[in-house]
């Protein structure tokens, strides 16, 4: 398995699995249109030619947002969502931010745990954030 910076030939590989991993996903326009930023960071970890996992953020001054983090059912539990966001963490320090921040629906259990364990706190709730009416907890870890 490598790990490596998106491509614009990985958008609709990402693109399937993000519809894989969420109920409302990202469509690959969206997907594209964020590459196109100058402060857009992508990777993901591949193995034989498939996207098992990938992550994207924005750095901007002293923040990074964590805009995307999925991992493919199939390749789960095995360490690569700590992987993708200490990758993601150790890019925004590079850049100069001093913050990681991101929103997660108030329901996922699973990711929230993730979350927690790489040391996000939960600082506040966007209430109705998602298509369906679930509220998103936003969490941040000081870096």
């Amino acid at each position: 398995m490598i790990a490596r910076e998106w491509q614009q030939l990985d958008i609709p590989k990402i693109a399937e699995l993000e519809k894989l991993c969420f109920s409302d996903p990202w469509t690959g326009q969206a997907f594209e249109s964020g590459m196109n930023s100058p402060f857009f960071y992508g990777i993901l970890f591949e193995e034989a030619g498939q996207v098992c996992a990938y992550a994207c953020e924005t750095v901007l001054f002293e923040d990074a947002e964590i805009l995307n983090v999925a991992v493919a059912p199939s390749f789960r539990r095995r360490g690569l969502g700590k992987a993708l966001l200490l990758a993601l963490e150790e890019y925004a320090k590079k850049q100069g931010a001093e913050r990681l921040l991101l929103e997660v629906r108030e329901g996922n259990v699973s990711a929230r745990g993730l979350y927690d364990s790489f040391g996000f706190s939960a600082f506040g709730v966007r209430k109705n954030y998602y298509e369906d009416g679930e509220n998103a907890v936003v969490m941040q870890k000081i870096i």
